[in-house]
Order: C-alpha cells, then structure tokens, then sequence
C-alpha cells in the first residue's frame, strides 16, 4: 500500500515514514503544499497524511483541489490545531480524518489502516483470505491452512496488494505504484525477484498454486 506524506516539518516527517516502512508502507513525502499537490495528482495512493499548516500551499487547499478532481483517495488530517472549528473545516474540505498533534504512532497507524480497508469495501476489519490463504492485518500474519509463513514487511505488503485485488491482474507498474516508492529503478526485475520469493514460501509447499504470471500483463492471485 502507497502513502503520501504531505508534512513539513522533517522530524515528524521522517517519524512517520520510519514508521510507516517498517509497517510495510511504501511512502512517499512532500515538505510543501504545492509539491504534495503535483505528487497527489500524478501518482495513485491509498492514503494521504496531511499537515494544514504547509509552505506554498495550505493543506485544506490541496485536500479541496484534490477533491475537486474527483480524486477518492483517504485524507488523514495531521495538524497541531485542535480546535473544533478546525476539525469542521478540514472534514467538510474533504477529510475522512482528523488527528492532532502530538500523536502515538499506533494510533496514526490503526487510522490508516482503517481508512485503506473501507475505501477497500473490506467487510472483515482484520483479515483478508482467498482459498486456503489468509493474512492478519494487525498481527501481520499469514498462513496456508494452519501452517504460519514468515514475510519480510516488503513482502507482507505484495501479498496484501495481491488478495486485495485477488483474481485480477495487476501490472508490474501497479505493483510499483502501490507496493514501493520513488526510489526503485523501474528498469530492474525488482517485482520479478519479489513475486518469485514470495511465491517460494505461499505456494512451493501447498496446493493449489496461488500466484500466477499472465504473460504481457502482470500477476494475479487465483486458482489455478
């Protein structure tokens, strides 16, 4: 899942990805209003965290031009302002969140997970399962059957995208946008590597094989 951080204060910023990456979010940041803008226009997320206060462009302006393109994305305000009138303004510019600062980290991340798996139409708030495959959300855990399997966060996140978009195919240019961030070199087989050890340890020792390679397309998770 692909998150972008629209905060300017690098501290808190650089809190919130650590955090965030070691959760098995890609995450992109953006230390002005208008760059967050550019970036939240051109590139699909699964949530947006942002900050009011910003140089260039203020945060409820770039959450009500966001919106005015019809852009869905979830928006978690991140503000120091904790007046009710603040909250007002940010919900009705197009928020689905409000948290003030100082935060828990925890709380940060149970609210983007939340978001992430409405805008899903998640209908279990934990779990996500296809065949004899199921993943925890909280816990991070994955099983086939009632064996548990041992996922590298990167890996935890591929999976996920997967069952969440189980049995259609997605690109290797939709698993980059969602899965990781700017900094991959799109010319490498990164996804290719990734898929073939995630399909080592979900398939090589269980039936029926789950992830499959549509030639000139991308991957999908299914039956075989």
């Amino acid at each position: 899942m692909r998150i972008l951080l629209i905060e300017d204060d690098q501290k808190i910023a650089e809190f919130i990805q650590k955090g965030l990456k070691a959760e098995g979010f890609a995450v992109d940041h953006a230390p002005t209003g208008a760059l967050g803008l550019d970036m939240a226009l051109g590139t699909s997320y699964d949530t947006l965290i942002v900050d009011i206060m910003l140089p260039e462009m203020d945060g409820i302006s770039v959450i009500r031009r966001i919106r005015k393109i019809n852009n869905n994305a979830p928006v978690i305000i991140l503000s120091a302002r904790d007046r009710v009138d603040d909250r007002v303004d940010g919900l009705r510019a197009g928020a689905d969140d409000y948290l003030t600062k100082p935060f828990a980290f925890s709380e940060l991340l149970a609210r983007v997970q939340a978001l992430i798996r409405r805008a899903g139409n998640v209908t279990d708030p934990v779990n996500l399962s296809y065949d004899n495959l199921s993943i925890d959300i909280v816990k991070r855990q994955v099983k086939r059957r009632d064996t548990i399997i041992d996922l590298q966060p990167l890996e935890f996140s591929l999976l996920e995208y997967l069952l969440r978009n189980q049995e259609r195919v997605v690109s290797k240019t939709m698993i980059m946008e969602h899965v990781w961030d700017y900094n991959f070199d799109p010319m490498t087989n990164v996804v290719e590597a990734r898929i073939c050890r995630l399909r080592d340890k979900i398939d090589k020792d269980f039936e029926p094989k789950l992830i499959h390679t549509v030639r000139g397309a991308g991957y999908v998770l299914k039956r075989a």
